[in-house]
């Protein structure tokens, strides 16, 4: 595996060294110790799968509040999206600044999203499904959220919103005075 630092800390691509011949490849996806290595602590609690129908469909932006320290690794298993994290922690150097990366079932290239960074994607093409990894199971009532398209974050999603649900779309402008990023209940 290559692991490799983003502008934003805490945010790590993850591609696949393949190793292929006849009958087609083999690569790690996932390795404790080379992740240790790279200064990321992983310890999979849960894995979650989203299928999504429609292209241009949002999901986002997540991210799982104090005392949670909810870490994600989220790769494609088929189809494609645009995955965007945003920088949601006060003081941080790069606060609600973003990184977007595309990942498909084509360049298995995975994210590494440490805690208190918002979470959330685009898919690229019909029938895209993601899978997740993550560190603590799923606590009610810690979910946090921002509005997709928020003019503060200035996210340039590549299509018009096919599908949202209701919780995303109404998420607070940071624009309307919110002090402090959304607070709300429910899942992704």
């Amino acid at each position: 595996m290559i692991i490799t630092p983003t502008e934003i800390d805490g945010v790590f691509l993850v591609d696949v060294e393949a190793f292929t011949d006849e009958r087609g490849l083999f690569a790690r996806t996932f390795c404790r110790d080379e992740f240790a290595a790279a200064g990321l602590a992983v310890d999979v609690a849960q894995c979650s799968v989203a299928y999504n129908r429609r292209a241009g469909t949002v999901r986002g932006m997540h991210w799982a509040g104090e005392p949670v320290r909810e870490t994600k690794l989220v790769r494609v298993t088929r189809g494609a999206l645009l995955d965007v994290i945003v920088d949601t922690r006060p003081g941080s150097p790069t606060w609600l600044r973003h990184v977007a990366v595309e990942l498909t079932a084509d360049n298995r290239r995975a994210l590494f999203i440490d805690a208190g960074l918002a979470h959330g994607y685009q898919t690229l093409t019909d029938d895209t499904e993601a899978t997740y990894q993550m560190n603590v199971p799923f606590q009610p009532g810690h979910d946090r959220g921002l509005r997709h398209d928020d003019p503060v974050l200035g996210i340039a999603w590549p299509l018009p919103v096919t599908v949202i649900s209701d919780k995303d779309r109404s998420w607070p402008l940071l624009t309307d005075g919110a002090s402090r990023p959304g607070v709300g209940a429910g899942q992704a």
